[in-house]
Parts: C-alpha cells; structure tokens; sequence
C-alpha cells in the first residue's frame, strides 16, 4: 500500500431545499451523498470507458468529521475528491467540503471495486492505475 495522491478532482455542490433538516442546515447524510457522486465522478472522469463499464464501486467505510453546517442559500460549496491510494480491489480517497475558503467537513473514504457483471471484488490493476497516478519525469 504505496501513498501517492492523485491531482485533486473538484465537484461542485448545489445545495437543494430537500438537503435543509428540521435545524435549517444541510442534513449529515447529504455530506455522504456528495462523497459519493465526486468520487463516482472522479473514476467515470478518468478511467477507461472500457473499465468504467465493467467496473461498479462500493463504499467499505467513511469518516466525516464535521467542521460547520452549511446553508440552503450558501455558494462556491465544493467537494475536492484526492485519491490517496489504490490497493488490490481497495481504493482511498480523502474529500474535503469547502464553501469558498471555509472547510465545513473532511471525510476519509475506502472503496471496493466490484466486476459489473459477478459483483465480485476486482483487482485494479496497473493498466488502470496508470490513468489515476500519471508518471512524473
């Protein structure tokens, strides 16, 4: 399990009314939604339309931690998805959700990548990794 970090992939967040919970601000389970959809995106944005095919994602684990709510009317929320990692079937990201310079969660993430088609664990190869940690010269 080698740390190298891919280039940061951004996913910009609307807030919806149906995300406000009864305390006015957006409700916890949204943050994990938002997760979701950046690192969904981040793999469909950079992996092989032939692997994204036949390829699906499960979430193993999150850890949010929680800085400041956010706000129906707030702007310039953004998740910023990192890919730390990728071992095996196993992929770790880390997203930080900021409104403009203000971080308003931090969640740590694994991942299991599955074959589309038995719902097995599959291995993500060099082949694919090649696409997400580019070699620097």
């Amino acid at each position: 399990l080698t740390p190298m970090s891919t280039l940061a992939h951004l996913f910009p967040i609307k807030i919806l009314p149906e995300d406000i919970d009864f305390m006015g601000h957006v409700n916890n389970s949204r943050y994990l939604n938002w997760v979701q959809e950046a690192v969904l995106e981040h793999w469909r944005k950079l992996a092989p339309p032939d692997a994204v095919a036949a390829r699906a994602w499960v979430a193993l684990k999150h850890e949010i931690t929680y800085r400041k709510p956010a706000f129906l009317n707030d702007v310039d929320v953004v998740a910023t998805t990192v890919l730390e990692s990728i071992h095996g079937a196993r992929a770790f990201y880390e997203t930080v959700i900021k409104r403009g310079e203000e971080v308003l969660a931090e969640v740590k993430s694994s991942w299991c990548c599955i074959d589309a088609q038995t719902l097995r664990p599959a291995r993500i190869g060099s082949e694919i990794t090649a696409y997400f940690f580019p070699k620097s010269d």
